[in-house]
């Protein structure tokens, strides 16, 4: 047995030995003969993290202890040889279907997940065309719906000793404006179909900004019908992001002041993956979607992270996370390349209500309000 394990830790040493001086040779020849840094980093990632931690507790048994029960067993050499080099892992369907099936590359985007996490749980955005956007809905908004939140609010108002004054540094749009719920719209029951022209995910965001006004943080909310502009300049419904852009640019030249930048969204996913139930009361889960398809996106991401954990720590299971996507399936920049700390934040989904929303509305803006300041508080005393 001891021999055994001497052997299989000798021959796990070499193997590691002769993988550093490979990428120690391909490094050190001519540039126009080398691999990519980038091509060497994809390539090393693939390797399985619990190897190097197996590695350590040859030297310190200690470690051990550190494993959870039933993974404290050395991964087989042949497994991981075979990982390196097809990039196939036999836990993880999508390394094998995912070159092969069309469309399958959707679920190679990443998702940092608060509470379940499985394909089910990816996010899904309606894509109809533009006309079915446009079409007229009826839809309904009850009066105490809309002045609730605001009565509460007002009650609820306080001089807040941190303001920024006449500056706004938040800039809020939505560039799918017309995303709708289908709560609001008794005659529709087909999720691509909860779009209107007024009863939408803008009013989230004037919620959004009207809150974080009270807590001192200075908004500027665009009113754009993306719809309608993307009509009249006879472009499809695929090239929102085309015509936001411009939008955003405007904006950014014109106020030097923004900090942050927020596109409203809503998902299409059903009420049992959009909901959260809080002390008592329903809320419309929060989603984090930064797109990788550009160099700076780290930036973007280490913001929606730290939100993430926050929310979590403040309202458990109301962030289903971060999620990460590329161009393989979308847009994969959404923006967010034109500043930092840009965000596209997905609210609820297409079966959630506007009290739901609006809750989850003053639970981002709390949670943000504080990252906000404490931010500010470090930029000065550095």
């Amino acid at each position: 047995m001891v021999q055994t394990f001497s052997r299989r830790s000798g021959l796990y040493i070499i193997f590691f030995v002769s993988i550093f001086l490979l990428i120690s040779i391909l490094t050190a020849v001519q540039p126009a003969y080398r691999f990519s840094s980038d091509v060497l980093n994809s390539w090393t990632q693939e390797m399985d993290s619990t190897i190097f931690y197996h590695l350590i507790t040859m030297e310190n048994r200690a470690y051990k202890q550190s494993f959870p029960e039933g993974e404290a067993e050395i991964p087989k050499l042949s497994d991981v040889f075979f990982e390196l080099t097809s990039n196939v892992k036999p836990t993880d369907p999508r390394t094998l279907f995912g070159n092969e099936i069309p469309g399958f590359s959707i679920f190679d985007s990443q998702l940092l997940m608060a509470s379940d996490n499985d394909f089910t749980h990816f996010p899904i955005e309606s894509n109809p065309p533009l006309e079915e956007v446009l079409r007229d809905r009826e839809a309904v908004l009850e009066e105490d719906e809309e002045t609730e939140e605001t009565e509460d609010t007002e009650e609820e108002e306080t001089e807040n000793e941190q303001t920024t004054g006449d500056r706004d540094v938040v800039f809020i749009y939505n560039t799918h404006n017309r995303e709708s719920f289908l709560p609001h719209l008794p005659n529709e029951t087909d999720p691509d179909g909860a779009m209107h022209g007024e009863i939408n995910i803008t009013k989230v965001s004037d919620h959004l900004a009207e809150e974080l006004e009270r807590l001192g943080i200075g908004t500027q909310v665009d009113d754009t019908d993306f719809g309608e502009l993307l009509n009249e300049r006879g472009m499809g419904y695929h090239q929102s992001y085309e015509v936001s852009r411009d939008i955003v640019a405007e904006a950014v030249a014109g106020n030097q002041e923004i900090q942050y930048v927020f596109d409203l969204h809503r998902d299409a996913l059903r009420r049992d993956k959009t909901t959260q139930t809080i002390e008592g009361e329903d809320y419309a889960k929060i989603l984090f979607v930064i797109g990788t398809g550009h160099p700076d996106y780290e930036k973007n991401l280490k913001v929606a992270t730290e939100l993430h954990g926050l929310i979590e720590e403040a309202y458990p299971g109301l962030s289903r996370g971060v999620f990460q996507k590329d161009g393989s399936s979308g847009n994969g920049v959404y923006n967010q390349d034109m500043v930092d700390n840009a965000l596209l934040i997905e609210f609820g989904g297409v079966d959630n209500t506007m009290e739901e929303l609006y809750r989850s509305a003053d639970a981002l803006a709390e949670v943000f309000s504080d990252y906000y300041w404490d931010a500010e508080a470090v930029q000065s005393d550095s």
